[in-house]
Order: structure tokens, then C-alpha cells, then sequence
């Protein structure tokens, strides 16, 4: 597994990653709650390693 994010990018993905879950635990109830933890952590996730599946899928690289 090649990481295929920048520090940029890595920067922008952990700070969504923390509004999206601090969103979903303060304003959404029920499933849209749900939605926002998963999409918050799969951002945090991909934040920490440096990789991202769907990049590899679409041949995008931001890492210089």
C-alpha cells in the first residue's frame, strides 16, 4: 500500500473528519448520525495513512 495523499490533503481530510463526527454527534440523531460517524472516521482513517483507495481506483496521486 503506496501512499497517494499529500500533506495538504491529509491536512484538509483529518479537519472534515473531526467537523463531520463533532456534526454528527451534535446535530444528527438517527441513521444521518450513523452516516457522519462512518464518513467522519473513514476520513480521519485515510488522513493517518496517507492512502485512499478510491484515489488508486481513479489514478489520482496529490503527493509529491
Amino acid at each position: 500500500m503506496q501512499k497517494n495523499e499529500g500533506i495538504i490533503d491529509r491536512l484538509v481530510r483529518a479537519a472534515l473528519g473531526i467537523v463531520i463526527i463533532y456534526l454528527a454527534y451534535q446535530a444528527f440523531s438517527g441513521i444521518g448520525q450513523i452516516v457522519g460517524y462512518v464518513i467522519g472516521v473513514i476520513l480521519l482513517v485515510t488522513a493517518a495513512t496517507g492512502f485512499c483507495y478510491l484515489y488508486t481506483l481513479l489514478g489520482v496521486n496529490t503527493r509529491k
